[in-house]
């Protein structure tokens, strides 16, 4: 008898820590239902580029340092996407971008603007609308890609207030 309730113990851990993974993995897709199509395929792009990253680390072909970095990004997108997500309400977003303080200058050249100085949805170059920072195992500052028209649009603006 002491060896039949030593065989089940360990089946029934099993089995429950089984269903847990399961109700877990079906609470992280669940969670991505409140959303439309669009930002569904977004934040499963986001997974798709995690599992690559996943997977090169694991073929050690990326230091620690890239494989953290990249991870965080993502992470920092991803929390982005979600927000501008439910506080639009709307299936929709810009193309974002995620750059840390030292990265800056891959967005915006050789004179990137100081961190410190950036207003949450302040326009940069015409091209770029900084929507704040998120820290994801590091500071990224996330910004969203203005589309054509919207460029069109301030230049437009810009050129009618320089006219008397």
């Amino acid at each position: 008898m002491a060896s039949l309730k030593g065989r089940i113990s360990p089946l029934l851990l099993v089995a429950f820590l089984g269903l847990t993974s399961v109700n877990g993995n079906q609470a992280l897709s669940y969670s991505d239902e409140e959303f439309g199509p669009v930002v569904r395929a977004y934040l499963g792009y986001l997974r798709a580029e995690q599992e690559v990253v996943d997977d090169r680390a694991s073929r050690r072909e990326v230091s620690t340092i890239y494989y953290r970095r990249n991870s965080n990004r993502i992470k920092a997108l991803r929390q982005m996407a979600i927000r501008l997500a439910r506080e639009t309400h709307n299936d929709y977003l810009p193309e974002l971008e995620a750059v840390s303080g030292g990265e800056m200058g891959l967005l915006f050249g050789s004179h990137p603007p100081q961190p410190a100085k950036l207003r949450v949805g302040e326009v940069l170059k015409n091209t770029f609308r900084f929507l704040g920072v998120v820290r994801s195992g590091e500071t990224f500052y996330l910004f969203a890609r203005l589309d054509p028209y919207e460029q069109a649009e301030l230049s437009e603006k810009s050129s009618a207030v320089r006219r008397p």
